[in-house]
């Protein structure tokens, strides 16, 4: 049975609150001290959740059930009214709930959660940054081609045009989840295809000359900075993973025992479990590191904070102190190193080499590859490489071979 204004003012506390249902899963809550609260029971990815919805008689009968009806709208376009809210409130009380803003940061909230924590800070970044100053409190469905196209020219005029792309591709896939949860009726973003300027291609700086190969591995061997940088420089190589899931390394990954690292799926671009086989050369390195870090979470601490990662741009600091310039050598430059060489020099088959980069890879059927696929293959693959780092560092033969190593 509905409820009156009547009914309410007439409802007298008890020892225990007590709870006058209106319907669609809101309720009065009566409590003993004589506050109520208006509240809305739902379900939201199977779980139950409880929005609050103000005071009575703060908020009347009919603004609880407006605020209710409004509630169960979002639930029906797929959209959780609590964190619907919280989006808001990150967003600023002055904003409409429709506003881009509120809808991206809804956005960012769902999708953020399948993504590597880097990823998703450096998207909320971008839009903090370069969208909503000038869009953020803009309704989402008034938003025209033209005025994004001025947000992200600005992007643009400071002569960061990669970034500019990145910035309409986000604001497209915001644009698309408010027509998928009925807040816009279409995506300005599609009607700028080819508005902004290409993006030149350029490629991580990298050495793959083995005789420089052997040189940048003599300077990381006389790297006189800490302890732990050093030895992520030692095993950039050796590894050839992707500088973040380097950095982000933690030791519960490691089995030394067993020579090898299973970096988990949420840490991995592609987002899926990944395994290096460890070379006798890297796991000497990890003992080395052990005593000192070994206690931590991290394999490679902050210096300021063990309870983070190295910096982002530690190894790569280190490389300019060594003396190897922008265009000479990157973090990512150890993974072009290890694929050329690996492919070109010592003739593996592409597709272990692949498997290893942790590239999409799939089998003649069309399957992909598991995390364990090759291992046996892989860790004699990987035992080679180390092991021709040790050749060239020491200044050994490095022609070519003309054998296939299978």
């Amino acid at each position: 049975m509905s409820l009156t204004d009547t009914a309410i003012r007439n409802a007298k506390p008890a020892n225990k609150p007590i709870k006058m249902t209106d319907g669609g899963g809101m309720y009065l809550l009566l409590n003993p001290n004589g506050s109520r609260w208006w509240r809305f029971d739902y379900r939201f990815d199977g779980k139950r959740k409880t929005l609050s919805m103000g005071t009575y008689p703060d908020t009347g009968l009919k603004d609880a059930r407006e605020k209710r009806d409004a509630a169960r709208k979002l639930l029906a376009a797929g959209v959780d009214p609590g964190e619907q809210r919280k989006a808001a409130k990150a967003a600023g009380d002055e904003r409409a709930a429709n506003s881009f803003e509120v809808v991206a940061r809804e956005w960012h909230a769902k999708q953020s959660a399948t993504w590597v924590e880097l990823h998703a800070s450096r998207i909320m970044l971008r839009l903090e940054n370069d969208v909503f100053p000038w869009l953020g409190s803009r309704p989402i469905a008034d938003i025209t081609a033209k005025e994004l196209l001025a947000t992200v020219n600005r992007i643009v005029d400071r002569g960061a045009v990669e970034s500019a792309h990145r910035v309409l591709q986000n604001c497209g896939q915001v644009m698309r989840y408010a027509i998928a949860t009925g807040r816009a009726d279409r995506n300005p973003a599609a009607d700028l295809r080819g508005a902004l300027p290409p993006v030149k291609q350029t490629h991580h700086a990298a050495i793959i000359e083995p005789t420089a190969i052997g040189g940048l591995l003599r300077a990381m061997d006389a790297y006189n900075g800490s302890l732990v940088t050093k030895c992520a420089l030692r095993l950039a190589p050796l590894l050839f993973v992707r500088p973040g899931e380097l950095r982000q390394a933690e030791w519960a990954e490691f089995d030394l025992d067993g020579a090898q690292w299973n970096i988990p799926a949420e840490k991995m671009k592609m987002r899926e479990a990944h395994l290096v086989p460890l070379a006798p050369q890297a796991v000497a390195i990890l003992h080395e590191l052990q005593p000192l870090t070994g206690r931590g979470r991290y394999v490679f601490p902050s210096a300021r904070s063990p309870q983070r990662p190295m910096s982002n741009n530690a190894v790569l600091s280190a490389l300019r102190r060594m003396g190897y310039a922008t265009d000479e050598m990157s973090g990512h430059g150890f993974r072009a190193m290890a694929r050329t060489v690996l492919d070109e020099v010592l003739h593996f088959r592409p597709d272990y080499i692949e498997h290893q980069l942790a590239h999409a890879v799939k089998d003649p059927n069309g399957r992909a590859y598991n995390r364990t696929a090759h291992l046996p293959a892989r860790r004699k693959m990987m035992a080679a490489w180390a092991d021709y780092l040790d050749t060239l560092k020491v200044g050994g033969n490095v022609l070519p071979m003309t054998r296939k190593v299978s």
